[in-house]
C-alpha cells in the first residue's frame, strides 16, 4: 500500500520450557466444521486460540503437487510480476469488450447475470477501466493468467474475512492488483506480503513484524488485518472505492482531496468520520470526481480502474480470452502449537510432508524457523497435525532446529564466517536471504549458519525464497549470469520467455556460462 502498484489467527507468543511437546489443533476443514480466523494480536500475546483454515475440502484429503506449486509460484513471484507492470506501456481502449450486464433477472438470463457487491457496471465504460482492460489482455497478459491461477487458493478464505468485517466481498480483487495474490512480494518501498502492508500500517492492525516473523507474508493474518483496514477506510469515507484510494494513497490524502473539491458540494467535502453516520453523503461517484483533480497523484487516479478491470477478468476469465481458473484445493491446514524454536524443515520431516509444502503453508517465518523463547503455531497439511504432535513430542529437544544463530563481529566476513563453521559461502548466503549479493554485513548483525540438518531441500528452498525478495531493476538491458542460473530461470525474473532470451542473444542452445553477458531486450526496445 501507499507505494506504486507492484511486483506486495494467532501464533502462540508465550515464553515457555523448551522441553514441553506440542499441541494440535484439526483444521475445522478436516472436521467438516469451517470457522472464521481470529484476527491477529499484537506481539508477546499468549496464544489463546489455534487458528483454522476457511473452507471445506471433502475426505479423504487429496494433496497437491506442492513442490511443483512452490517452484510456479517462485518462478512467477514478485520480481517478474513487477516488471510486467512496471513495463505498463500506452493502450488503445477497446470498446467491443465493454462488459454485458443483465438486468431482467429472468431464466433466459441466468447464464449471463453477473453479480457484484462493488459498484462495477457504472463505470465499466471508463476509459481508464478500458485502458487496463486493454493492458492486462495485451503486455500484461502472462502475468495476468499466472495472477488468475492463484486466485482460487485464497478466494474463500479472503472472501469470508471480508463478509466478516462488513467488507464487499468482490473487493477479494484488491489483492489480485496489490501483489498478484504472492505472498513474498515486496515491492520498491517495501511493502511487503498479498497485501503490501507497510511495517507501520501492519504493526497497526496487530501484525507482527521483527528479524524471524513477518505476519505481512501470512496470508491468513494480513488478510483478516486488510479486511479491518478497508472496514475502517469504508466508516469513514462513506465509500469502498474512496477506502480503495486510501488503501493505495493514505487517508489523509484522500481527506485533503475531499476538501478541495468545489464548494458547491459542501456536504461532500468531509469524511464521514467527521460529519456522523447520519451525514454519510459520499459515495463512489466521488472518487470519479476527485480523479477529475489534481488532488490525487497518477497512481491513486489509476488504482480504482485497475481494480474495476481486473475484476472484471477475474469473474469472468473466458469472457476474455483466459483460461478458467484450475482446480486447485483452498488453503486449509491443521495448526500444530511448537513450545520452542523450531526449524520448518524439521516439522517437514515429523509431518511427512515437502518443505516447499510447509514453507509454503508459512510464509510468516522468514529464517525458516519459529522464534526463540516463545510458543508458536506452525500449519501443517490437513490430517497430518496429530501425527505430527506424537512425532515431535519424541524429538530431543536439540533436534528441533537444524542450524546456529552467529553474531557478526567487528572484522569479520561471509568467507570467514563459513570457513569457520566449516560449510560454504554459498550455503551461508542461500540461508540469509537479506544479505546482499556484495556479502556486506555488519557488526552486531545475525547470520543463520545452517548445520549438518541443514539438507539440500531446505537450502533451494531458501535460495528460492532470495531471488523471490529481490526484484530486478525495471530498467534493466543486460543480465552477468551467475552460478545456478538457467535460461528459463532468467527469462521468468525479467518476465520473458527463454525462446525470446535466444533470439535475442543468437544462441542455439540453452546453456549458459558463468559471467557471460545476456541481453534482456533486442535492440530499440524500452523497458
Amino acid at each position: 500500500m501507499h507505494r506504486p502498484f507492484l511486483f506486495a489467527l494467532i501464533v502462540g507468543a508465550a515464553a515457555c520450557s523448551s522441553g514441553g511437546a506440542p499441541s494440535v489443533a484439526p483444521s475445522p476443514v478436516a472436521q467438516g466444521t469451517p470457522s472464521a480466523a481470529p484476527a491477529p494480536v499484537e506481539p508477546n500475546a499468549a496464544a489463546t486460540a489455534a487458528p483454522s483454515s476457511f473452507a471445506e475440502v471433502p475426505p479423504p484429503v487429496t494433496m497437491i503437487d506442492v513442490d511443483s506449486l512452490a517452484r510456479t509460484i517462485v518462478a512467477a513471484d514478485s520480481a517478474a510480476d513487477a516488471a510486467a507492470l512496471a513495463a505498463l506501456d500506452l493502450a488503445t481502449p477497446d470498446s467491443s469488450l465493454e462488459p454485458v450486464f443483465s438486468h431482467s433477472g429472468g431464466a433466459d438470463d441466468l447464464e449471463v447475470v453477473t453479480s457484484w457487491d462493488i459498484d462495477v457496471e457504472t463505470y465499466a465504460s471508463h476509459d481508464r477501466v478500458q485502458y487496463y482492460l486493454d493492458f492486462f489482455q495485451g503486455p500484461g497478459r502472462e502475468r495476468m493468467a499466472i495472477w488468475l491461477t492463484r486466485l482460487p487458493r485464497y478466494e474463500a478464505m479472503i472472501r469470508e474475512q471480508m463478509q466478516l468485517n462488513g467488507v464487499p466481498e468482490d473487493m477479494v480483487y484488491l489483492a489480485l492488483i496489490e501483489s498478484g495474490f504472492s505472498n513474498s512480494a515486496v515491492s520498491r518501498a517495501r511493502a511487503t506480503g498479498m497485501w503490501q502492508f507497510m511495517k507501520g500500517t501492519g504493526r497497526m492492525y496487530g501484525l507482527q513484524v521483527n528479524s524471524y516473523v513477518d505476519d505481512r507474508r501470512d496470508p491468513v493474518k494480513s488478510t483478516a488485518a486488510a479486511a479491518r483496514h478497508l472496514n475502517d477506510l469504508q466508516d469513514r469515507f462513506g465509500s469502498i472505492y474512496l477506502a480503495a484510494a486510501a488503501y493505495n494513497a493514505g487517508a489523509g490524502k484522500v481527506s485533503r482531496g475531499l476538501r478541495g473539491l468545489p464548494a458547491n458540494t459542501a456536504s461532500m467535502t468531509n469524511t464521514a468520520s467527521e460529519l456522523g453516520d447520519e451525514d454519510e453523503v459520499n459515495n463512489d461517484a466521488e472518487f470519479f470526481r476527485l480523479y477529475d483533480t489534481r488532488y490525487l497523484r497518477r497512481e491513486t487516479k489509476d488504482y480504482v480502474p485497475k481494480l474495476i478491470a481486473a475484476a472484471l477478468i477475474a469473474k469472468e476469465p473466458t469472457r476474455y480470452g483466459f483460461d478458467a481458473p484450475p482446480a486447485v484445493p483452498p488453503f486449509a491446514y491443521d495448526s500444530v502449537i511448537v513450545p520452542s524454536q523450531t526449524g520448518l524443515d524439521v516439522i517437514a520431516r515429523l509431518s511427512g510432508a515437502t518443505f516447499a509444502e510447509i514453507r509454503a503453508l508459512n510464509p510468516q517465518y522468514i529464517r525458516m524457523v519459529t522464534p526463540p523463547g516463545k510458543s508458536a503455531m506452525v500449519r501443517v497439511p490437513v490430517g497430518v497435525g496429530e501425527r505430527t504432535t506424537l512425532a515431535y513430542a519424541e524429538l530431543p529437544a536439540s533436534e528441533r532446529v537444524a542450524y546456529q544463530t552467529h553474531v557478526v563481529r567487528r572484522g569479520e566476513t561471509i568467507s570467514g564466517i563459513a570457513q569457520r563453521y566449516h560449510v560454504s559461502t554459498g550455503e551461508v548466503r542461500d540461508a540469509n536471504p537479506r544479505v546482499p549479493r556484495s556479502g556486506m554485513i555488519r557488526v552486531g548483525q545475525q547470520l543463520v549458519i545452517p548445520t549438518n540438518g541443514f539438507n539440500a531441500q531446505t537450502r533451494a528452498a531458501i535460495a528460492a525464497t532470495r531471488s523471490s525478495v529481490r526484484a530486478p531493476s525495471r530498467n534493466a538491458k543486460v543480465y552477468t549470469v551467475r552460478k545456478g542460473d538457467t535460461l528459463s530461470g532468467i527469462a521468468q525474473r525479467y518476465g520473458t520467455s527463454a525462446s525470446k532470451l535466444k533470439k535475442i542473444n543468437g544462441l542455439s542452445s540453452d546453456r549458459l556460462k558463468i559471467g557471460q553477458k545476456l541481453r534482456l531486450q533486442s535492440s530499440g526496445s524500452s523497458a
